[in-house]
């Protein structure tokens, strides 16, 4: 029990609070406080007089009912790891917000372990990169960082994520591809304002003919309208003309997955495109909608909105060294990969990661709208845990095997006493054998709270922290 959670009996926390203590006694009967002796430790029973409770985790539960969130909150969670109160706009403050990605914690979770934990200049390792949230929040906290991702994909994101750009230079690309392929769409749609001399229409059947002809992809014909087709064809043509490609490609990459021929509340894991036109109630907007048909409306959403946030960040941002390397966190040899960097020879400070939950997500297919477009090569094979595999047993052992395989791949990097943060929805125990067959021991476990997960609803879900070290 930390010693800043003041404790009380049940007759004073009743009065700090305005309830009773029969409200009070409610509340630990369904678990949603804790139940403490006189000296902080939890109990299941207590003796006469010797029942206490926290005022702060009664105090985090009652704002959270009165919030409407109460659902989320358990006794033995973590009272602050939950971030209840934290607008989603911090939740996605700068670069986080650049792409979309599932499976991927919040920033704030991040900051709140390397802040107590580690210092600057130390150099903290993610073996389960995914979008890069450890990448940027080290970097932000003026800690060096390195990423390890077996998808190409995510290695691009975390890459955009954290280089270093003349922002002025970067806006002004961004835009002027925006403007092109809003010119280009006006003429597809015959718009009284498009600009004839940039597209002759004689010269206009051989443009989309030769866009289409560049189209090799049936995923790309099938969950795309005709004219969204186009736009992101074009777009896409117009890449290589420009410095800044790569993150032109991560921009095109998120319009173009909330262009598909999907209901609007269903863009994170679709199952078939609609047709075009076709109504469906949307669960979104509580009213009929119908899929959207271009991709110039998600194009001028997300350009000035990536300006802006490659902006923010760059006031923020620190000079330490980000290191991606896509490959198999098994097999990388990370000396060699690292032997040309600023970090070379040094040991790893420590770890901050969350593998993927067994039989949870696909990792590439969650993004097979940019492998079609532009024709990254995948390694679905692998993957640890994916979704197609499932959760039997037989899925479980492979996961262990994985996952602990990672670990003991790094662990001669680690300093001797570095620290290990594994972010994990342990439904199965499989962690603790995780940990002795990775060469590591867990020496404390954090509980919390997930809450506001975007496009994944609001059910009450909790993960649980590993921190671990090494096993000597």
């Amino acid at each position: 029990m930390s010693s800043d959670l003041k404790l009380v009996t049940l007759e004073e926390a009743a009065r700090v609070v305005g309830k009773t203590p029969h409200n009070i006694r409610d509340y630990i009967q369904r678990k949603r406080i804790g139940k403490y002796n006189e000296d902080g430790e939890p109990i299941a029973r207590a003796r006469n007089g010797e029942l206490r409770v926290s005022l702060k985790e009664l105090r985090i539960f009652l704002s959270l009912v009165e919030e409407g969130n109460e659902k989320h909150h358990w006794a033995g969670l973590h009272p602050e790891l939950g971030f209840h109160g934290l607008p989603e706009y911090q939740r996605t403050k700068h670069v986080h917000r650049l792409h979309p990605y599932l499976g991927k914690f919040i920033p704030q979770l991040v900051e709140w372990f390397l802040s107590r934990h580690f210092k600057a200049d130390d150099v903290i390792l993610d073996p389960f990169m995914g979008s890069g949230t450890t990448l940027v929040q080290g970097n932000e906290m003026k800690m060096h960082t390195i990423g390890i991702d077996i998808s190409p994909f995510n290695c691009l994101i975390a890459r955009i994520k954290t280089a270093k750009y003349d922002v002025a230079k970067a806006r002004a690309e961004i835009l002027e591809v925006e403007k092109r392929v809003t010119q280009f769409s006006k003429f597809l749609i015959k718009a009284d304002e498009a600009n004839l001399s940039l597209f002759p229409e004689d010269r206009m059947e051989q443009l989309t003919q030769g866009l289409l002809e560049e189209c090799n992809s049936e995923y790309l014909r099938a969950w795309f309208a005709p004219r969204a087709l186009l736009e992101m064809l074009y777009y896409r043509r117009l890449i290589p003309h420009y410095h800044y490609q790569d993150l032109l490609r991560v921009v095109l990459s998120r319009a173009v997955r909330s262009s598909r021929l999907v209901p609007h509340y269903d863009l994170a894991t679709p199952k078939e495109p609609l047709p075009v036109g076709k109504e469906y109630w949307c669960r979104k907007h509580n009213r009929y909608c119908v899929p959207i048909d271009n991709c110039i409306t998600k194009i001028h959403a997300y350009s000035e909105d990536t300006a802006r946030r490659l902006a923010e960040f760059d006031k923020l941002r620190s000079d330490q060294s980000v290191t991606v390397i896509q490959g198999d966190s098994r097999e990388v040899n990370l000396k060699a990969e690292l032997a040309n960097t600023p970090i070379a020879n040094r040991q790893i400070s420590g770890i901050f990661t969350s593998p993927p939950y067994v039989g949870q997500i696909d990792y590439h297919e969650q993004h097979i709208y940019a492998y079609e477009l532009f024709g990254f090569p995948r390694q679905d094979q692998l993957e640890i845990g994916p979704k197609k595999k499932g959760k039997s047993k037989q899925a479980q052992r492979e996961y262990i095997e994985g996952i602990a395989a990672v670990f003991r791949s790094v662990l001669p990097l680690l300093q001797p006493d570095a620290k290990v943060f594994v972010v994990a929805n342990d439904r199965f125990k499989l962690y603790p054998e995780i940990a002795q067959l990775g060469g590591l021991k867990v020496v404390e476990e954090f509980h919390r709270a997930v809450t506001k997960r975007t496009e994944q609803g609001d059910d009450p879900y909790q993960e649980t922290i590993f921190m671990m070290m090494k096993d000597k």
